[in-house]
């Protein structure tokens, strides 16, 4: 996800201004700008020369077709306008109410929100964190526990205005990072709504500090020691905790996403300890200087300088209890290291574990994990998560696909080393480059699935931070793409676990009001529900898409008619899609869960811009609950 870090870059930008790219390759240019939008849309384009391929449905029907299929909407409500206030809007019928926001305390003995710095370091994670993103609930023994991930902090809100959001002491540093992480919080609702159960004994705080196990193949391995830690199986914290995933048998799993912003060095000249780990610091974007956190100054693990192997400790999918407040949470080597966006977790038919995952950074990969071992209710999970084989998918113009094993043999590279360094791997086989591939999600009624393919200014203009080509491909197939677009795929004989696939594109976000091209986007984006960026995602019980965006909120020129950042709901059987809330003015809207009598719907609300949700107060990140006025099912 797009981070509005204290450098004011997104961290792709910050990476290309740290770590250039090559300058702007020969790649063909193949866009046609004069097509039509019909003849684009229509599959009258031949692959390798830019169409998209549309899937069924609305996709590839008339436009009389898509009139008759949104007269028979399975949307129960009425889609809304685009709005560009400072608030949340959802339809007639249904209500919004804040649960909590940053700074809110989680124990009765914390402080609560400070508007002058944001609260005390001795207690900063004794709080709601800030900047919430990917969310789960989960029942256990008649609790409902909601856990949060907290992918980053606002630093001139959190430290004294004085210091223009520089930390000066190992005190400022420390309260950032306790802002960040996990909040694991019981929730009750009652005659006011929904609220925190404070000193519920499920209460907890996981931060940038908390004890960590690091298991799988790549555990105990030379790149992960340290000082701290000569066994390599130890480390501490998670960060950068963007989107979340949960397994069959009731964890959680958040994901350690922009992680390289976190680390510094006192010392810029000194060279890495080796070419392998001097190509993996160019490769994750781990610089001298961070983004402003200033971690490497005051607190050595994060000095490269000091701590060469910390990097390489982070940028993993961590599984954490949320029922056993004692336990400790668990990095899983097995699943790759890189820039995590969430983790989506399903059963296939022999009952082994397939996990789908993207990498969010221009131009890199899907990847998916099939476990060795497999899943029974009740038995031992042990090794599900790290014992089998890392997937890097390629995407062929046919409208094929395959799962290509990333191993020793494919790539070259030592186990462990694949495993740390999983961009290369998958550059190594030639996996298809992606416009930022984000939220994964699994239809729950369909052997079917679906990634947010966010944007990518750099399709069709320079190559990723491996130097792989990043020219228009069947799954991306327009140039400097800012508007973004969905893919699926269906893997062959209904199988999860099989190693190819078909795919096709559920939406290409765009403009038709500007554009009669592939910028116009699919037919089923119309003037009523369009939207930019598709970032988060994920199904309801009836097997309705919920879309969450992350992109330009300027509501000017490309993005003229668009508004606020949103939340949309899509049918995969007919490919219609319906804006159903909108968020405030700066904000992304990010993260979705739903009660466990499926009345409430629980979404994340980042980094929002004026006074939300308080007027007279610094803007908050918060999480809201959006249920109907007759108190009935909303997914």
């Amino acid at each position: 996800m797009t981070d509005k870090h204290t450098h004011r870059l997104s961290a792709d930008d910050w990476d290309e201004v740290n770590f250039p790219r090559c300058a702007e390759s020969d790649f063909d240019r193949v866009l046609e700008t004069t097509l039509t939008r019909r003849g684009f849309l229509s599959g009258v384009l031949a692959f390798g020369s830019a169409a998209a391929v549309m899937g069924p449905g609305l996709l590839s029907a008339s436009a009389a077709r898509a009139e008759e299929l949104a007269s028979v909407s399975r949307f129960p409500f009425k889609p809304i306008d685009i709005q560009t206030d400072g608030t949340v809007h959802v339809p007639e019928g249904y209500q919004w109410k804040v649960l909590t926001r940053w700074g809110d305390p989680l124990f009765t003995d914390a402080d609560g929100y400070d508007i002058t710095d944001g609260g005390s370091p001795e207690l900063s994670d004794r709080i709601f964190g800030e900047n919430t993103d990917g969310m789960e609930t989960f029942v256990y023994q008649g609790h409902q526990l909601l856990v949060v991930n907290h992918e980053y902090t606002n630093n001139d809100i959190n430290l004294p205005a004085a210091q223009e959001g520089t930390p000066a002491s190992a005190d400022d540093v420390l309260k950032l990072q306790n802002l960040q992480g996990i909040s694991v919080i019981e929730i009750t609702e009652g005659d006011n709504g929904w609220q925190i159960v404070k000193d519920s004994p499920y209460n907890r705080r996981i931060t940038h500090n908390s004890p960590m196990r690091i298991a799988g193949p790549a555990a105990g391995h030379d790149l992960l020691k340290t000082a701290a830690d000569p066994s390599g199986t130890q480390s501490l914290g998670t960060m950068n905790n963007c989107g979340s995933g949960r397994t069959p048998w009731g964890t959680y799993l958040t994901c350690e996403e922009n992680f390289n912003g976190y680390f510094g060095s006192t010392d810029a000249e000194k060279a890495p300890a080796s070419e392998l780990v001097g190509a993996g610091y160019s490769r994750y974007g781990i610089g001298a200087d961070g983004w402003g956190y200033d971690y490497h100054k005051w607190d050595e693990r994060f000095d490269t300088a000091k701590t060469p192997n910390e990097p390489h400790r982070v940028g993993w999918v961590v599984e954490i209890d949320p029922n056993n407040p004692e336990s400790t949470p668990v990095k899983h080597t097995g699943l790759g290291r890189f820039k995590h966006e969430n983790a989506e977790v399903v059963v296939a038919h022999d009952g082994r574990i397939v996990v789908y995952m993207g990498d969010d950074e221009r131009g890199e990969f899907i990847y998916r994990f099939v476990s060795n071992g497999t899943y029974a209710p009740g038995a031992s999970t042990e090794g599900l998560l790290d014992d089998g084989i890392l997937y890097a998918a390629k995407f062929n113009d046919d409208q094929t696909g395959q799962w290509v094993a990333l191993t020793p043999e494919s790539t070259g590279m030592e186990q462990a080393e694949l495993l740390i360094f999983a961009r290369q791997a998958a550059s190594a086989v030639g996996a298809t480059t992606m416009d930022r591939p984000e939220w994964i999600s699994a239809n729950p009624h369909a052997i079917e699935v679906y990634c947010c393919l966010t944007n990518n200014k750099n399709r069709g203009v320079q190559p990723n931070a491996g130097g792989d080509d990043t020219s228009v491909n069947g799954p991306n197939p327009r140039e400097t793409n800012h508007y973004g677009q969905i893919v699926r795929w269906r893997p062959h004989n209904d199988d999860h676990a099989s190693e190819t696939f078909d795919w096709d594109l559920y939406v290409m976000a765009g403009n038709p009001e500007l554009y009669n091209n592939q910028y116009g986007g699919s037919e089923n984006i119309t003037a009523g529900n369009l939207f930019n960026s598709p970032d988060g995602m994920a199904f309801d019980s009836n097997g309705l898409l919920w879309i969450q965006t992350d992109g330009d909120d300027s509501n000017e020129e490309d993005f003229a008619g668009m508004g606020n950042n949103q939340m949309l709901v899509g049918d995969p059987a007919t490919g219609e899609i319906a804006r159903f809330l909108t968020g405030p003015k700066g904000s992304e809207v990010t993260g979705l869960a739903w009660s466990a009598d499926r009345r409430t719907m629980f979404v994340g609300i980042q980094h929002p811009g004026g006074e939300f949700p308080d007027a007279g107060s610094l803007p908050r990140s918060s999480i809201i609950t959006v249920k109907r006025d007759d108190n009935g099912l909303v997914g």
